[in-house]
């Protein structure tokens, strides 16, 4: 399992790897030209107060953040073993885009996406797809009724631990381009599924 996974993130808490926006001094002088009055302040200083303004409002908005929170449960993985067509049946049922393949021990080994499939029959779009099933029909349904979900799924799963923090979770999901993260326990055992657009749509700024 541990040579499967790519790689699996989180034991720190939300905002810990959150970068703040670097000022330079002319940036700074800028913004002081905007306020009226007079400021007893080095840039310096004024550095300082936003780094500390950025801590705390990264606390306050995402400290209770973690993958944990925000994953949905529920979710029903595939098996290795289970054939293609009985993964699109599972597929289609969920409404998602991409499932999970755990092991006997319920460990995540894998992801099956619509892109895996796509791959499997050596086609880029759904589209293509659907003009080479017209053309060679038997074989497409062959193939489907034969080929394992271990053939098809990316082996090389990124994951993220259910205490992954708002950081952690950002860093995930600008390593692959994929729609989900598994979410996982210390042991590698499926707890949920983390969306992106769950993630995007709750750390939008008018929801924080």
């Amino acid at each position: 399992m541990q040579d499967t996974l790519h790689e699996i993130r989180g034991t720190g808490r939300a905002g810990d790897e959150a970068a703040e926006i670097e000022l330079t001094d002319a940036d700074i002088l800028d913004a002081m030209r905007h306020i009226s009055g007079y400021l007893d302040i080095t840039t310096e200083d004024f550095r300082t107060i936003y780094h500390l303004a950025h801590r705390h409002a990264l606390g306050r908005l995402l400290g209770d953040f973690t993958a944990g929170t925000l994953m949905r449960t529920g979710i029903q993985p595939l098996l290795a073993g289970m054939s293609l067509v009985e993964a699109a049946r599972e597929m289609v049922r969920s409404g998602y885009k991409a499932l999970p393949v755990v092991d006997a021990q319920g460990c995540v080994i894998g992801m099956l996406t619509e892109r895996d499939f796509l791959q499997c029959f050596n086609v880029a779009t759904f589209m293509e797809l659907l003009l080479n099933a017209r053309d060679s029909a038997f074989e497409l349904t062959h193939r489907w009724h034969e080929m394992p979900v271990s053939a098809a799924m990316t082996s090389s799963v990124v994951a993220v631990s259910c205490y992954a923090g708002f950081g952690e979770v950002m860093e995930a999901f600008r390593r692959h381009d994929g729609r989900s993260l598994p979410v996982v326990n210390s042991d590698g055992r499926l707890q949920g599924l983390l969306l992106r657009k769950d993630f995007i749509s709750a750390h939008h700024p008018e929801n924080l």
